[in-house]
């Protein structure tokens, strides 16, 4: 079981179905909501002193709640495109490659629930996972949104192409303005990590790149930031055409 900290992201699980064991509470103000689904779900709430909780999740803001929840479960591509399918729509994933911050990870996932991506791939190896900070920086979206765990990125996005899709890579000197490129079909976006951006092998095997127009001093905008601005520049073309 792991432990899983923050009353929307408790919130979420609770909604989603996933299998908790245990609530542990600090308190009952602001509490309703969840007490509502947990009693509907048949899960047992425990009131514990909030030094309790402290100790449970020492480094994750808890909000005074901690959930005792079933591991997270992995999804396969097949699973992704599964789910683009069953919505009629074409394919859009997001591949992370080599994200390091929780917060980044976590607010991309909150984007890629918001704006449609029917699933996100990030690296099995020097790439931080679906840590509790993640889950709780995402809000309760990796509740809805399937993350894949790729052991090479470069066979996956092959793997990709081979299922029809484009990828495209964001780059600060990318080929294209990304409201200038054609991001209405099947596609993957891949967001770089935030100290080296896209690693060169990934790079080469993007069928095009794609930049933001920047106007300041700094070359370049957070990886959270870019990647949902893309994100949603996806939905809006789709929606146009």
């Amino acid at each position: 079981m792991d432990r899983l900290p923050g009353r929307n992201a408790v919130i979420e699980a609770l909604r989603s179905g996933r299998k908790i064991k245990e609530i542990c509470i600090s308190g009952t103000s602001g509490m309703e909501e969840l007490a509502s689904l947990a009693k509907k779900r048949g899960v047992p709430l425990r009131q514990v002193d909030r030094e309790e909780l402290d100790i449970l999740m020492p480094e994750a803001p808890h909000q005074g709640v901690v959930a005792f929840v079933e591991s997270y479960s992995y999804a396969s591509l097949d699973e992704v495109f599964d789910r683009a399918a069953a919505r009629g729509e074409a394919p859009l994933i997001l591949l992370l490659d080599s994200l390091q911050d929780p917060q980044n990870l976590g607010t991309l996932l909150r984007s890629a629930d918001c704006g449609g991506v029917h699933g996100v791939i990030i690296p099995k190896r020097r790439a931080v996972g679906l840590t509790p900070g993640v889950v709780r920086a995402s809000a309760g979206a990796v509740e809805y949104v399937p993350v894949v765990q790729a052991t090479n990125l470069v066979r996956t996005m092959e793997e990709l192409k081979t299922r029809g899709l484009w990828i495209a890579g964001a780059e600060a000197d990318g080929q294209q303005l990304y409201y200038e490129a054609d991001l209405t079909g099947p596609l993957a976006l891949v967001i770089g990590g935030e100290h080296r951006g896209l690693g060169r092998l990934v790079r080469e095997h993007c069928d095009f790149t794609i930049r933001l127009p920047l106007r300041g001093r700094l070359n370049s905008l957070n990886a959270a930031i870019a990647g949902s601005i893309l994100i949603f520049e996806v939905l809006r073309q789709r929606a146009q055409k």
